[in-house]
């Protein structure tokens, strides 16, 4: 093909504009391989993670079904279970008691809170053993 534009001078600076606006409006074929090179990098990396993706599900669904298979029961006998509850019972049962040794607690420093306040106000005017 014959070149049809002569070549003219053109000043530095409007030649520079013009390349810049070429430049920020197109990319180079360099930036665009890169650019291609990178995108199949992530294709082919995403598509090792889908593969190991699919064999964790496989081995999943492997487990389940081995799991499935295997016999409904819980394997607890009778004996297991009445050692639970009598544990369930004896461990709610200490639970009610320590709550009311601890109320009983509160309840004592409480009086002795009490007897302080009154030895402190009247300084011995009442017997030992009685209160105001």
């Amino acid at each position: 093909m014959v070149r049809l534009m002569t070549r003219i001078p053109i000043p530095a600076r409007l030649r520079r504009v013009v390349r810049n606006w070429f430049d920020s409006r197109y990319i180079s074929r360099a930036d665009h391989r890169r650019d291609i090179r990178d995108a199949l990098w992530e294709v082919q990396t995403l598509g090792r993670e889908v593969t190991a993706l699919r064999a964790e599900a496989d081995g999943l669904r492997r487990e389940v079904g081995r799991l499935r298979a295997r016999s409904a029961g819980t394997g607890i006998d009778a004996e297991r279970a009445a050692r639970w509850d009598d544990a369930h019972r004896l461990a709610q049962e200490t639970a009610a008691a320590l709550e009311r040794v601890l109320q009983n607690e509160v309840l004592l420093w409480q009086a002795v809170d009490r007897v302080s306040e009154g030895r402190a106000v009247g300084e011995g005017s009442a017997p030992a053993g009685r209160t105001a």
